[in-house]
C-alpha cells in the first residue's frame, strides 16, 4: 500500500496546474475513493529544468505525469524526455490546441496562465479556497453565516474533498461533522438553511472506505472506527439530526463521485440564490409547482368536505325514510285499536 506522501498523479502545467490536477483527480475518481494527496500539483513549470525536476520527482516516486503545457516547445521537451527517465507522461491539452488551431485556421498564442488572469473572478475563487480551507471540519463556527454553502455530515462522508472542488468554481464552504454525543455549533442555527446540504452514505460503503483510510494510517483493525455496527449507528445519528432538519437537503454519496455531487450542490445552489449569491426570486416554475401543491390540497380538502357532507345526507334521508315507516305503521294501527273499542 502507498503511503500518504507517494502521489499517484502528478499535475505539471506552466500555470497554476488547476486544469491538470482537476482533471487528474476526476480521472481517479473512477478507480476509487483516494485522497487529495494522491494528486500533486507541480505548477509553473516554464523551462526544461523544471522537466527534469518534475521527471526525476515522479520516477523516484513512481507516479505518472499530466501536464498542461501550452507552448509547443515544453510540450516536445516532455514528450522527449519522459520516456529516458521511464515516466509515464499524458499531454491533457496540446492534442486539443492542434486540434483548434486547424479548425479555427489560426496561430495560439502559446501564453501560459491567460485563463487565470488576475481579474475579479481569479480573485474570487481564490479567496473561496482561503474561506474552505479556514472553515474545514468545523474550524471557526461563528463565520458559518458567511458561507455560501455549509457542508454537514459524519467522518469520512467526502466533506473535505467535496467542500474543496466546490471552493474552486469559487463559492465560499464551511463544512461541521457530525459526532455522536456532540452536539452541533449553536452557529449552525444562524445559516440559512437551504444554505446546507447534508452528507449521507452507505454504512458498508463507508466501512470500506475506513478500513482503507486505518491501512494506509496503519491504524488497528480492531479499532470502532471501522467496525460496522459503530457506523450503522454513526448513520443512523446522522440520520435523525437531518430528520430534526427538514429544510437541509440531503445528499446521497454512496455511488457519487466527488465532481458529479458537486455539481448537483453547485446547480441546486444557483436555483436558489442565483449566480452572484443573491436569492433569486421566485421563477414562474417553482410557483407554478407550489400553486399546483397548493390547489391539490384545497381540492383535496373541498372533496373529503364533500363526501362528508354526501355520508350526512344519506344517513339524514335513512333516518327521513324510517321516521315515514313508522309514522304509516302507527297510522294502520290506530284504525284497528278504535274499532276494538266500540264493539
Amino acid at each position: 500500500m502507498m503511503s500518504p506522501v507517494d502521489p499517484i498523479i502528478i499535475a505539471v502545467s506552466d500555470s497554476t496546474g488547476e486544469t491538470a490536477t482537476a482533471a487528474g483527480r476526476a480521472a481517479l475518481a473512477q478507480f476509487g475513493n483516494y485522497e487529495d494527496a494522491a494528486v500533486r500539483t507541480a505548477p509553473n513549470v516554464r523551462n526544461e529544468d523544471g522537466i527534469v525536476k518534475v521527471l526525476r520527482r515522479a520516477r523516484d516516486m513512481g507516479a505518472m505525469i499530466i501536464y498542461t503545457l501550452v507552448e509547443e516547445e515544453l510540450r516536445s521537451t516532455m514528450q522527449r524526455l519522459a520516456p529516458q527517465h521511464e515516466v509515464h507522461a499524458l499531454d491533457l491539452i496540446g492534442g486539443i490546441i492542434r486540434g483548434l488551431a486547424r479548425h479555427l485556421d489560426r496561430t495560439p498564442f502559446s501564453v501560459p496562465g491567460l485563463m487565470h488572469e488576475l481579474d475579479d473572478e481569479y480573485f474570487r475563487r481564490v479567496a473561496a479556497v482561503e474561506f474552505t480551507v479556514n472553515h474545514d471540519d468545523g474550524k471557526n463556527p461563528q463565520n458559518l453565516t458567511r458561507a455560501d454553502i455549509v457542508v454537514v455530515g459524519i467522518s469520512r462522508a467526502s466533506k473535505t474533498p467535496l467542500s474543496n472542488y466546490i471552493a474552486h468554481r469559487g463559492f465560499r464552504v464551511a463544512n461541521v461533522p457530525i459526532v455522536m454525543g456532540l452536539p452541533l455549533p449553536p452557529e449552525l442555527d444562524d445559516v440559512d438553511p437551504r444554505r446546507v446540504f447534508a452528507l449521507t452514505i452507505d454504512p458498508i460503503v463507508l466501512m470500506k472506505i475506513r478500513q482503507a483510510r486505518m491501512e494506509v494510517l496503519g491504524m488497528g483493525m480492531d479499532s470502532d472506527y471501522g467496525d460496522l455496527r459503530q457506523i450503522r449507528r454513526e448513520v443512523n445519528n446522522a440520520k435523525r439530526v437531518f430528520r430534526d432538519h427538514p429544510d437541509w437537503q440531503v445528499v446521497d454519496m454512496s455511488r457519487k463521485a466527488v465532481e458529479e455531487a458537486a455539481s448537483s450542490i453547485i446547480e441546486t445552489y444557483r436555483w436558489r440564490f442565483g449566480s452572484n449569491g443573491a436569492e433569486r426570486r421566485r421563477s414562474p416554475r417553482p410557483a407554478k409547482r407550489a400553486g399546483k401543491k397548493k390547489n391539490k390540497k384545497a381540492a383535496r380538502k373541498k372533496a373529503s368536505k364533500k363526501k362528508s357532507a354526501k355520508k350526512a345526507a344519506k344517513k339524514a334521508a335513512k333516518k327521513k325514510v324510517a321516521r315515514k315507516k313508522a309514522a304509516k305503521k302507527k297510522a294502520r294501527k290506530q284504525p284497528a285499536k278504535k274499532g276494538r273499542a266500540r264493539s
